[in-house]
């Protein structure tokens, strides 16, 4: 019976179109929905959320605002359970929420190499290291700005020569730019001699994370400049937190397009049945039995949904890796990236709406009157 659910759905091809053109679209802005929340997910909860410290200037948010003597860092190592202190420069074009946010990060090149997962796909360490207004971009800005290895770029007061582009286990690293650390202090219209935005604690493998922020707090306290540390993903999350309400309400925003698919699958299988509730009689009186009727319009309903579904899924993964899209706010980023969770979850979701959808009309079709539906014109 495959043949006849295909012959039935083209029989009326505009309404299949127009239908499956309808809920690949609102999948299209399910997945990206969806990638949002991933990416905010991932820069929360990753592998270097709970087990790294940032120590920031109190009652500072925009990096700008943020000025901590680099020497904190000689300090900060004595505190036990401190692993390494990487001193951080941080430059932002933009500290409100932006979509072409740009992020440099100055810090010492052996300290980058070291600590962050990153990889060059072009260009060389050694040109960074040692050419001091070297930069290493990361792969989504290049994307963006349309850079590569040995092109100068420059923005607001900064100019840098691209040494390198680089990919990172972690989407949101790509979207930074790496500098040296003395690069961005003496630059000029910065004015940051001798001070730093942050400093990055990594610790060691037994260390309370918690403890060891309260410690390197109280330690500092009575320094030039008080600051405030906690881990470096409730930092980041405090960071982005009107984007986090935003995210959060964009998330009923992709149960709307589920629920816009469900409407709309729903509507055209009911009238695909009424359009033929006496071919449904005539099936019943050669034999075709009503669990069999049911299971016509099920397929029915399930094949334009996942058609609509999957297209649209496969369009907003395609979109996601070319785009490279990203959104920021004060120096933190949000990289949208295509999965393979999205993918499973945009096709589960299809089957399941399809499913969903087409029950109604399945059962109306399956419990036709006969001799009632004979006698119609």
């Amino acid at each position: 019976m495959i043949a006849y659910v295909l012959k039935t759905l083209w029989r009326h091809r505009t309404r299949t179109l127009l239908t499956v053109t309808g809920a690949a679209v609102a999948m299209f802005v399910f997945c990206f929905v969806g990638s949002v929340q991933e990416g905010l997910h991932r820069l929360t909860n990753g592998a270097d959320a709970d087990r790294s410290l940032i120590v920031f200037q109190e009652n500072r948010f925009c990096p700008t605002s943020s000025r901590l003597p680099e020497d904190y860092s000689r300090k900060i190592k004595e505190v036990p359970g401190v692993r390494d202190v990487m001193p951080i420069q941080v430059w932002t074009n933009n500290c409100r929420a932006s979509l072409d946010i740009v992020v440099f990060n100055g810090a010492d090149p052996e300290q980058i190499q070291r600590s962050r997962p990153i990889k060059l796909t072009s260009g060389d360490w050694s040109q960074f290291k040692s050419q001091r207004d070297a930069a290493i971009v990361g792969r989504n800005v290049a994307q963006r700005r349309g850079l590569k290895t040995g092109d100068q770029f420059s923005i607001g007061e900064i100019s840098v020569k691209v040494a390198g582009v680089f990919e990172s286990t972690v989407p949101s690293e790509e979207n930074l730019i790496y500098t040296s650390l003395a690069f961005l202090q003496y630059t000029r219209g910065l004015d940051a001699a001798g001070l730093v935005t942050q400093h990055e604690v990594m610790l060691t493998d037994d260390a309370e994370p918690d403890r060891v922020a309260a410690e390197i707090d109280e330690m500092l306290r009575s320094g030039s400049v008080a600051t405030k540390t906690r881990r470096k993903g409730a930092f980041q999350a405090s960071t982005l937190s009107d984007l986090v309400d935003l995210i959060g309400f964009a998330h009923w925003l992709g149960y709307a397009c589920v629920g816009l698919v469900l409407s709309l699958v729903a509507t055209t299988t009911v009238m695909s049945v009424q359009d033929r509730i006496k071919e449904y009689a005539v099936l019943q009186t050669i034999g075709v039995r009503p669990a069999r009727a049911m299971r016509l319009v099920l397929a029915e309903s399930t094949l334009l949904c996942l058609v609509g579904g999957v297209a649209g899924t496969m369009l907003a993964l395609a979109a996601l890796g070319i785009g490279g899209f990203a959104i920021g706010a004060e120096g933190a980023t949000i990289a949208f990236r295509p999965s393979l969770g999205l993918a499973v979850s945009g096709t589960i979701v299809s089957l399941i709406v399809g499913v969903a959808a087409g029950l109604a009309p399945a059962i109306q079709a399956a419990t036709v009157p006969i001799v009632n539906s004979l006698r119609q014109a």
